[in-house]
């Protein structure tokens, strides 16, 4: 018989900081996950492709996943389980995503910083598929946008009035293909402004990576 005891579930509150209406997930885990699990899951949840460097910020050390070219870790973040952190009630750490070194001053930028507070401990329940996403609001931004400042400036540019003026002006066109690019981020912009989290298709998503081949869903949604 095994000596391990029973993992139990962490309720994470996830708040990507700098950016006003408030952007947050609530996500369920597993204690015997990994940070590699942790990882994804939160990339999943918020809706990031993971196509910058990451790392997790956890009583003072680095944790992540080691990406080819990208950042490597002491530790490795499919064998971390989050259980050894002995997390208290509270307790709050960080979740950086892209950051690379800025040329004139040679130092650190960190774009998109998530502040993750442990809510609640509480009994796993047999019949959960864990993770999960029990609640969260404001869509995710997209990705190279300039971060949480240059987030908040654009959307400001692309209200949903000027978007659908756009719209209207390009249809006018008589070879609007020309404006395919345009129309892609016209059309990325519209759901910022819409601001509609879908938490039904990210628990669809998470269950997915629950229960199948990690690296092969990872691929068909393109993260990873």
């Amino acid at each position: 018989m095994s000596d391990s005891p029973e993992p139990v579930n962490y309720q994470l509150k996830v708040v990507l900081l700098g950016i006003s209406p408030m952007i947050w997930r609530r996500i369920l885990v597993l204690s015997d996950s990994t940070i590699e699990d942790l990882h994804y899951t939160l990339q999943i949840s918020m809706g990031w492709e993971d196509i910058h460097l990451h790392h997790f910020i956890i009583h003072g050390k680095q944790y992540g996943v080691t990406q080819p070219g990208g950042t490597t870790f002491s530790t490795r973040a499919c064998e971390v389980k989050l259980s050894t952190f002995g997390w208290q009630l509270k307790e709050k750490f960080l979740y950086e995503y892209d950051f690379s070194i800025c040329p004139s001053m040679g130092t650190w930028r960190y774009w998109w910083r998530h502040q993750i507070r442990l809510e609640a401990i509480s009994a796993a329940q047999a019949k959960q598929t864990y993770p999960v996403c029990t609640g969260g609001k404001g869509v995710c931004p997209p990705e190279d946008c300039g971060g949480a400042w240059g987030f908040m400036e654009t959307r400001q540019e692309y209200s949903g009035w000027h978007i659908l003026e756009r719209f209207g002006s390009m249809l006018e066109e008589e070879d609007w293909t020309e404006y395919r690019e345009e129309l892609c981020q016209l059309q990325t912009w519209l759901l910022v402004d819409q601001n509609h989290f879908d938490r039904a298709q990210v628990n669809s998503r998470l269950q997915q990576y629950a229960s199948r081949d990690k690296e092969l869903m990872l691929y068909e949604q393109g993260i990873g």
